[in-house]
């Protein structure tokens, strides 16, 4: 029998509100992928951004380069704002553009276009990240974005219906990405944070849409938009960021 606390946690990330370019059939790929987990640490405001504007963010767990080396967990992530202008009217949306552009790495920037496969707002990305022991799931089971279920004790990674996508190990979750939409699949673990093997879109933001989400698309900026209220990426939001390099 499976227990009331799985069923109820599965219930609640499947109704997580999440805006994928679902249009456009999946896309599967063999190649290499570094993706690269992160938490903005500084927020984001379509009305106060500008072109031009820093991103601040680290990443959340040790990734490793197309050259084999390895980046630390709390290594910055480089990033501009491309545009931002904020809602006049009810009619008028917010939106905000932003590009991630690289990582440091020993005070060397490391320049490559960075795509962002997955998005999630800061209530979001605290619920994937925080465990719900009760008398009932006894093991404080976590839930990643996207709805793929991980005990900390354990070191599998299974999706919904039970199959193992995932693994926990050197203090990192790993899977390997599922195609869907324009995020590409992957035949290798590669790290995901609190990410699911098929997070793909915008999670939480009160409903936001985006374009640019996936490494299929030419273009690696991100656009967020919002009708009729000022736009925000608060500090501790999280991504999933892909390059085919």
């Amino acid at each position: 029998m499976i227990p009331s606390r799985f069923l109820l946690l599965t219930y609640l990330s499947l109704s997580i509100t999440a805006v994928s370019v679902a249009a456009s059939p999946s896309v599967e790929s063999t190649s290499p992928r570094v993706t690269l987990p992160i938490r903005f640490t500084k927020s984001l405001r379509s009305d106060r951004a500008k072109s031009g504007d820093p991103i601040y963010a680290k990443t959340t767990q040790t990734v490793t380069l197309a050259n084999g080396e390895q980046l630390p967990a709390g290594a910055s992530v480089i990033g501009h704002v491309v545009a931002a202008s904020a809602s006049n009217s009810e009619q008028e949306p917010s939106q905000i553009t932003i590009q991630f552009d690289g990582v440091q790495v020993n005070n060397e920037t490391r320049s490559f276009p960075l795509h962002v496969r997955a998005i999630a707002d800061v209530f979001t990305s605290w619920e994937a990240a925080k465990p719900w022991s009760t008398d009932i799931d006894t093991l404080g089971t976590l839930t990643q974005v996207g709805g793929d279920q991980l005990v900390p004790s354990q070191s599998e990674v299974r999706d919904s219906e039970g199959n193992v996508v995932g693994h926990q190990r050197h203090g990192g979750v790993y899977a390997a990405l599922a195609a869907h939409g324009d995020c590409r699949s992957t035949t290798e673990e590669v790290a995901v944070g609190i990410y699911s093997a098929s997070a793909c879109g915008v999670y939480g933001f009160d409903g936001a849409s985006a374009t640019g989400i996936g490494s299929s698309s030419s273009n690696p900026a991100l656009k967020l938009t919002a009708n009729g209220r000022s736009l925000e990426i608060p500090r501790d939001s999280t991504a999933l960021l892909e390059t085919g390099l």
